[in-house]
């Protein structure tokens, strides 16, 4: 009989061995996932600087139809290198998922990443997570779109259908518009403009209060349209960007010094 009692005992002592192990490695989990869960702007200086983190690694999600293009692709890697300081480099990670099912509110967008970010943040690595997504946004209307959304510390979301059904897939409008948007909500989790109201510019001389959180100055890669735009103003936009032959910039006066002043080049 004791014989018995010393398995039985030995068999639930392991089992409760387990059980923490398990919930010790669960609430790692949880608290690493923490770290991507802040609000937006708020990691501005953990993105830009090495003070904290030493390396970022980038994850882009998408379905294949909705892969960006590899002009854009290749851009985003010289984008995101020329603007950080991390000395141990940037990694930039592709997975694959399946189409989901749009339209999207940013609710679903984050039951989205919630079911397939694979990275976060941990030890001296951040981790961004960048959605390209296979539905449109459910803001949109006959007359506006949305390209994109920064909605966390880390993670944005790119409204792939909608760039694609807008420059009808053209190779060269849509990596253009691809990398415009992109780089765009990039500046807004790199905290521009003004998100954590901390910027080093007083009063309305960088931020354009009839747009907040972007930049009054027309020609920057933070002025509001990059973002949000009627579909008749994008058409006009799209010219000009076919007339620049580049991507829009960071404006050197405000945007530039702003990205400067949190660690950044």
């Amino acid at each position: 009989m004791n014989c018995y009692i010393k398995k039985f005992a030995f068999f639930i002592l392991l089992a409760l061995i387990t059980f923490s192990c398990k919930e010790d490695q669960d609430n790692q989990i949880l608290q690493n996932r923490a770290e991507n869960r802040k609000a937006l702007g708020i990691s501005a200086e953990d993105l830009l600087s090495d003070d904290s983190y030493k390396s970022m690694t980038v994850e882009m999600v998408f379905s294949p139809a909705y892969r960006p293009t590899q002009q854009t692709l290749d851009g985003f890697t010289s984008f995101i290198n020329s603007r950080v300081n991390k000395p141990d480099g940037v990694r930039f990670i592709e997975t694959i998922i399946s189409d989901q099912n749009g339209p999207f509110s940013i609710s679903q967008i984050r039951n989205i990443e919630n079911e397939q970010r694979t990275i976060y943040t941990q030890g001296d690595d951040i981790a961004v997570y960048v959605y390209f997504a296979s539905g449109n946004a459910n803001s949109d209307t006959n007359t506006t779109v949305t390209l994109g959304s920064a909605y966390q510390n880390t993670s944005i979301v790119i409204y792939e259908k909608t760039l694609q059904e807008v420059t009808n897939s053209v190779p060269d409008d849509l990596t253009r518009l691809e990398a415009t948007t992109l780089y765009h909500e990039f500046g807004h989790i790199f905290g521009l403009v003004n998100i954590q109201n901390d910027d080093i510019h007083p009063g309305d001389k960088h931020e354009d209060l009839d747009h907040p959180k972007h930049c009054i100055i027309e020609d920057c890669l933070m002025y509001f349209e990059a973002q949000s735009i009627t579909k008749d103003n994008l058409k006009l936009r799209m010219e000009r960007l076919k007339v620049l032959q580049n991507i829009p910039s960071f404006d050197l006066d405000f945007c530039i010094e702003d990205l400067q002043a949190k660690g950044g080049n």
